[in-house]
């Protein structure tokens, strides 16, 4: 009876026989893609922002509010046009609504990305 050996590592550690593709595959399945959910959020952020801060107003291109809690104020700004947020008062900011949503939550951006994108119906993997 012979028994099966797997296949011995090349110089550069990769095993003959695995398929790259399929593990790149694998990996890239289950990625989030950002810009794909920062996208669709940039589609309807003014109603996002209205629905994560009751309290906020739009200001020409801006909404204001007074902090990531959501109370009244004027401290947090977030461009509508490009997503940049920045609260004032507390020395945090941010390039687009991932950020937001992450730095709102207290979670990573990953976190928050998932949370948005199925809020949104952004399907990864």
């Amino acid at each position: 009876m012979t028994t099966k050996r797997s296949p011995k590592p090349s110089a550069n550690g990769i095993r003959a026989g695995v398929s790259l593709e399929r593990d790149a595959k694998k990996f890239t399945r289950n990625r989030l893609d950002f810009q794909r959910i920062n996208t669709a959020a940039m589609a309807v952020l003014p109603g996002l922002l209205a629905r994560w801060f009751p309290a906020g107003k739009r200001e020409g291109h801006e909404f204001c509010v007074g902090s990531l809690q959501g109370e009244p104020g004027r401290s947090l700004k977030i461009n509508l046009r490009t997503g940049v947020w920045a609260d004032f008062a507390a020395g945090q900011g941010g390039s687009d609504p991932v950020s937001l949503a992450a730095a709102m939550a207290g979670s990573s951006q990953g976190e928050a990305a998932r949370r948005l994108g199925e809020m949104l119906g952004v399907h990864y993997g």
